[in-house]
């Protein structure tokens, strides 16, 4: 970027540049700029990433999961048992806080996983909370869950995507009240919220001791949304904001080279992928309803140089639908595509289509050189893709409601280590997308989250990953590398699951 060069040259002239950076580190106060802004900082409406990151320095979950090494530690529970494969029983913390001054107590546990389970709830993402089939006090501080199936990951779903929330005050104001000024018990406490504009955060002085999150060091974090990202590189540059994230990588070595700034990468568990409208919900005579056209774009777009050079940092191309780490999640079963163009245009030609098509290509996904990459590697097969970009929450709306031929986006799994997090969202009844309409994938889908035999839970999900691939539903085009820009003078550590946690920032 211009800007950064010359900018880069003026401190190399010795040039002075005002401070306004270290004017915050005196007032205690981090200056955070996201890209996406969140229309609903509860969790539970909230499927995006940066509604999460801001969820979990407000709200904390029942358990805790250590960033570093995924161990599951106490938090609002002190502890807990599974009495049989369904049955969850949990000790409830006492002695903690919400930001309204209430008392948490198991009324509170109750009524929050309780909402989340219900279907007349309307949360986000109903999967995440599919496996509740209820929960109840048991004694004066223990709360008992009743799973309606096995739920091997159920504590990672506890320790990620389930804050909760105070009874009376949520009954009080109803989940629009609640979106507008939120109460939880975390480190810190909203103290405005211009929703989908900016959101002030401050330190909670009656945050209970001991928590495995601690108190924050930093007094009050300043969170705005700026959709241009060039926007916020620039006010990074210019010192009025302190951290931003997910820059271009070929910005890195400049940042790096400001004497007040730093960037670093980090890869994460979220998934790119391309979404292909395999049922014709587009629209009657849609060409990607054929199996050919489909696994002609399959070999049409060069993944490994896309991971490799395009996004870079460790970058890799996912050998299966989902994150090579999560468990299920099996690259042997997968069918390979190769980089190929001619046999693109062979398969295009044997559907029917020698001269391609014209397509609409939806996406929020930024850069936008990524979507233009996959643009012009479908371009040279003959497929016409006229890209669609809008901001995320509109991007994803479009692709609920059927409107997306081809979806370009990202599913970071809420961090949960387990494909129970990814499969039923993409690809089981009911899914976000439902682009599949596939009832043999569907069907595998759900017995892989039926069962606590890892053995079983494997074979089901070996054989969704064999259909999803063969039938070219969903394609895994790279693993998603954060790249972390921020003020020298703050000491920010990065975690692979993708969350920025600013609680445990400080100033140096």
């Amino acid at each position: 970027m211009k800007i950064i060069r010359r900018t880069a040259l003026l401190a190399a002239a010795g040039f002075a540049f005002a401070t306004p950076a270290f004017a915050q580190k005196g007032a205690d106060t981090l200056r955070i700029n996201f890209t996406d802004a969140v229309p609903n900082v509860d969790m539970y409406f909230n499927s995006q990433r940066t509604g999460l990151i801001i969820a979990h320095q407000v709200w904390d979950m029942l358990v805790h999961r250590d960033p570093a090494t995924f161990e599951i530690k106490p938090s609002l529970a002190t502890d807990w048992k599974f009495t049989d494969d369904k049955t969850l029983d949990l000790t409830i913390r006492q002695g903690v806080k919400f930001h309204d001054g209430s008392a948490l107590t198991p009324d509170d546990v109750v009524y929050t996983i309780n909402a989340a389970a219900d279907p007349a709830s309307k949360v986000a993402t109903p999967s995440n909370y599919a496996w509740i089939d209820k929960a109840e006090k048991t004694g004066d501080w223990t709360v008992r869950i009743h799973m309606k199936k096995p739920t091997p990951a159920a504590l990672e779903y506890l320790a990620m995507v389930t804050p909760i929330k105070p009874k009376a005050y949520s009954e009080k104001v109803g989940p629009e009240g609640f979106a507008a000024k939120p109460v939880g018990a975390g480190p810190y406490k909203i103290v405005k919220n211009e929703q989908g504009k900016e959101v002030v955060l401050e330190r909670f002085e009656d945050y209970w001791a001991g928590s495995p999150k601690g108190k924050p060091a930093i007094k009050t974090l300043y969170v705005r949304f700026v959709p241009d990202l060039a926007t916020s590189v620039t006010e990074l540059l210019a010192q009025r904001t302190d951290w931003i994230w997910n820059i271009n990588p070929d910005q890195i070595d400049s940042i790096n080279k400001m004497p007040f700034l730093q960037a670093v990468r980090q890869e994460s568990m979220r998934v790119g992928y391309l979404q292909i409208d395999a049922a014709g919900r587009t629209g009657a005579g849609n060409p990607l309803t054929k199996l050919k056209v489909r696994q002609a774009i399959w070999h049409a777009v060069d993944r490994k140089q896309f991971a490799d050079k395009l996004v870079g940092g460790g970058s890799r191309v996912p050998p299966a639908p989902c994150f090579p780490s999560q468990f299920g999640c099996d690259a042997d079963a997968a069918m390979k595509y190769d980089y190929n163009p001619a046999k693109a245009k062979a398969l295009l030609a044997e559907a029917g289509f020698p001269n391609g098509f014209d397509v609409e290509f939806v996406t929020y996904v930024q850069p936008t050189t990524w979507p233009a990459s996959v643009q012009s590697y479908l371009q040279a097969v003959g497929i016409r893709a006229k890209i669609t970009q809008l901001q995320v929450s509109p991007a994803i709306q479009k692709s609920q409601k059927g409107e997306a031929p081809l979806y370009m986006g990202s599913w970071g799994s809420y961090s949960i280590n387990d494909v129970s997090a990814i499969f039923p969202v993409m690809y089981g009844a009911g899914a976000r997308d439902n682009y599949s309409l596939d009832p043999e994938l569907e069907k595998l889908v759900a017995e892989g989250g039926a069962t606590a035999d890892p053995a079983a839970r494997k074979k089901a999900y070996s054989a969704a990953i064999k259909i999803i691939t063969e039938k070219a539903y969903w394609m895994p085009i790279n693993t998603y590398v954060n790249t972390y820009a921020f003020a020298k003078t703050l000491d920010f550590k990065t975690f692979p699951d993708e969350l920025p946690r600013f609680y445990l920032a400080k100033w140096k």
